[in-house]
């Protein structure tokens, strides 16, 4: 399935995708996709539903509505850095031994065509596609990796917008070049991990003002997804509807030569094949009153 979020920020309904046009809506017996939905095995429990409905003909026409995230806010937004080979050759860095974690707010999660605003005092915004995990159930301390596949929820794609001085000119926190308001695009859909199959096979792409700037394939991951949340259950408690960004490949604007950075009026399209596409158009919060 791909569950899908519609409405306005913070009023968003959950629905499933009947194609890639129209939706069944299922806010009659979904409260959201939160916590308590994954938990609760709701991924199982609204399929029968959502072949009724679109057996009925009850579906309903995504033209004109904006899409939210996929799931609502979650506990935690967890990131691994410099998860692809050759991500890490392009900044000069060695390919870790253990994945590199750090942490986004959860409130820099917003819909896969919102606009990304360009902070206050920021010269180095930089756009970064990555595949994004979400868990289904709580979970901590799992055994391997076929425990850890067995409490993944879905995908989606995540632009993973960082601000590089921020990140790494002042005083080496990363999560302060991450959390900036609408820092984390995701979706349009999260797509049930049954559906995906590998995800080690996936493709990625980003463009800016329609130049491609990165492509690349989840095969060149230093950690696969399965590896990445065994993982991170040894130090986190993970919680049902937690997001994890798992990297990105190279084309990043921090390393090309000379770097170049995002701009008021860009605009960034990005992809991973079969999880869909997002479009976000670039502003300065200053000008916006941010």
């Amino acid at each position: 399935m791909r569950l899908i979020r519609v409405g306005p920020p913070g009023e968003e309904s959950p629905g499933v995708l009947a194609s890639d046009t129209t939706y069944v809506d299922v806010s009659d017996v979904v409260g959201d996709f939160d916590a308590r939905f994954f938990q609760d095995g709701g991924v199982d429990a609204v399929r029968p539903l959502v072949r009724e409905r679109v057996a009925a003909g009850l579906v309903h026409d995504l033209s004109g509505l904006r899409v939210g995230p996929p799931v609502a806010r979650p506990h935690q937004i967890l990131c691994i850095g410099l998860n692809y080979r050759d991500h890490a050759a392009e900044t000069g860095q060695p390919v870790p031994d253990e994945p590199i974690v750090f942490t986004k707010a959860p409130n820099t999660l917003v819909g896969p065509d919102d606009d990304v605003l360009i902070p206050r005092g920021s010269t180095k915004t930089d756009w970064e596609v990555e595949l994004a995990i979400v868990i289904g159930r709580r979970s901590s301390y799992l055994p391997d990796a076929e425990a850890a596949r067995a409490v993944i929820a879905g995908y989606a794609v995540c632009n993973d917008v960082s601000e590089r001085a921020f990140q790494l000119e002042r005083g080496g926190q990363w999560c302060k070049g991450k959390s900036a308001a609408t820092f984390n695009p995701m979706g349009p859909w999260l797509v049930t991990a049954d559906e995906v199959g590998d995800p080690s096979s996936l493709e990625l792409w980003l463009d800016v003002n329609g130049e491609r700037r990165q492509r690349g394939s989840t095969s060149t991951m230093v950690f696969d997804p399965a590896t990445i949340v065994q993982y991170l259950s040894q130090f986190f408690v993970l919680e049902p509807g937690d997001v994890i960004n798992t990297g990105t490949p190279p084309g990043v604007g921090m390393g090309m030569q000379p770097p170049v950075f995002l701009r008021a009026g860009d605009v960034m399209e990005l992809g991973i094949g079969g999880l869909g596409r997002q479009r976000q158009r670039v502003w300065s919060a200053v000008a916006d009153g941010v």
